[in-house]
């Protein structure tokens, strides 16, 4: 047995304290921890989803400490094969997860030398709870991200879906919740991906600050073992290690971004569900959603309420919540760990499930269902494009192709946008668009107008005219759609 194994094994308390709580602690202390204090402290049942990641966290630290002499081969070996056992008891739901054990941590470990003596005792050498709770939410995040990621890819390709049936839908743009101009349906469910996009490069790189290794920090100073820190953040797939031991345990920067970006995917979202409420409703009419994502009501029969998007909605002021509890978690903590940190969990572990919830239920909702029998999708949302035009005939929202159809006879902006304002204020009267005006009144506006306004005044001529780079014109959608596909391949 090595110096270290010895003192190891001599500090440690009896082999029949490891099934109390105070089994980390308990030489210190006079009297137990009362119930209601254990109730309070306790994190076990929420933090018992952090398993996998603190199982695989402890067999890459046992591995490094076996490879640096500070464990024995043996010890390494009974640690390996106990671990796997637990691993069997989890996944079968026969593990006893106890609350005098307070945490996932000394759950396991607790269990851990229950099977394997004193091999058990000795995992924790050149380690604390602090920076081992660090690597364990690190990693748990790392690969909710990566599950985050495909979700916001699929709820892209939904959307391109949907955009690409639409290119030549002609809907009604709005400012101000006013009739603005004509755009294509499709590009305006290719805004809704361009957010996305933004929220998925924004995941990756909180990933990438996520993906670094606390272990070996210990509890905030380092550690006197000869710890190859290095070798276990390649073991675990990080990408490098903590290089301030007080930063390392203490530092939640990585849950507050990660929320930060959760925030503002689930904004997106909120403003999507906000547009389909709208569009859903009698008033607009332009798309039905497929009944399996509505729900009726309980005295009008006549009802289809989006309860899926009102709902995603309100989750929105859930998760920003969250980061505004996170933050303020933060806000006033010394150097280094504290007690607070604990705090940190359920906010995030709650945003990672109101996001991936309401990513896969958007992207089937959007996108439809696969029928495995036709290969087709269906359902999701269906678009009524009559709607759409007749709304868009409503707003004079080819008053500016007027404008730019003066500008282009010679007329400066400021002039042409005021002899519009007429034009427009004389449809009104008559209570016409624009299009339906006379020639002869037109040109009264202003004598440069010929019979070619008229295809300028048409809603489609206006959506084709637009055939700039990030235009509406179909033209231009369709290359967005072509850059859309192959990014998302």
């Amino acid at each position: 047995m090595s110096k270290a194994q010895a003192t190891s094994a001599d500090s440690a308390p009896s082999h029949n304290q490891l099934d109390t709580k105070a089994q980390a602690w308990s030489a210190l202390f006079s009297e137990p921890m009362s119930d209601l204090v254990k109730r309070y402290t306790s994190s076990v049942f929420f933090d018992k989803r952090l398993w996998q990641a603190d199982i695989a966290g402890s067999l890459a630290h046992a591995e490094m400490l076996a490879a640096q002499g500070i464990i024995s081969a043996s010890d390494h070996a009974s640690i390996q094969r106990g671990m796997a056992q637990i691993t069997s008891e989890i996944e079968s739901g026969a593990f006893e997860w106890k609350l005098d054990l307070e945490d996932v941590h000394l759950n396991i470990e607790a269990r851990l030398t229950q099977l394997v003596g004193d091999a058990g005792k000795r995992l924790h050498t050149g380690r604390s709870r602090n920076d081992q709770v660090a690597t364990d939410v690190r990693l748990w995040l790392r690969g909710e991200i990566d599950l985050i990621g495909d979700l916001l890819k699929e709820l892209q390709v939904s959307l391109v879906d949907v955009a690409e049936q639409n290119v030549e839908v002609i809907l009604p743009g709005f400012t101000h919740l006013q009739v603005a101009q004509p755009v294509s349906f499709g590009h305006h469910m290719l805004a809704y991906v361009e957010m996305f996009k933004r929220d998925a490069e924004r995941m990756a790189d909180v990933r990438r600050r996520t993906n670094v290794l606390p272990l070996g920090s210990a509890a905030l100073a380092g550690t006197t073992y000869p710890l190859d820190r290095e070798r276990v953040a390649k073991t675990l797939g990080m990408e490098g290690v903590c290089q301030n031991s007080l930063d390392a345990v203490s530092d939640r920067d990585f849950a507050i971004e990660f929320t930060a970006a959760a925030s503002l995917c689930m904004v997106h979202v909120s403003r999507l569900s906000e547009e389909l409420i709208i569009w859903m409703s009698q008033n607009f009419g332009f798309i039905k959603i497929a009944d399996r994502f509505t729900t009726g009501s309980s005295i009008m029969p006549q009802k289809k309420n989006p309860d899926v998007p009102e709902l995603a909605r309100g989750k929105t002021g859930r998760v920003v919540g969250h980061l505004m509890g996170l933050i303020t978690l933060m806000k006033g903590q010394p150097l280094a760990y504290n007690k607070d940190n604990q705090e940190d969990k359920e906010p995030l572990f709650d945003t990672v499930d109101t996001l991936k919830d309401t990513l896969r239920i958007f992207a089937e909702m959007v996108g439809g269902q696969l029928n495995p029998a036709t290969g087709q999708k269906e359902g999701g949302i269906t678009v009524n494009a009559q709607a759409m035009e007749q709304a868009a005939l409503k707003g004079y929202a080819t008053a500016t192709d007027l404008a730019d159809y003066l500008v282009k006879k010679g007329l400066p902006f400021r002039d042409a946008h005021e002899t519009v304002a007429h034009a427009v204020k004389a449809a009104t009267s008559h209570a016409c668009d624009l299009s339906e005006l006379p020639l002869t009144v037109l040109q009264g506006f202003h004598p440069a107008i010929e019979k070619d306004v008229y295809e300028c005044l048409s809603l489609r001529g206006s959506l084709n005219a637009r055939n700039t780079l990030g235009g509406t014109a179909p033209a231009q959608v369709r290359a967005q759609l072509a850059r859309h596909r192959a990014r998302l391949a």
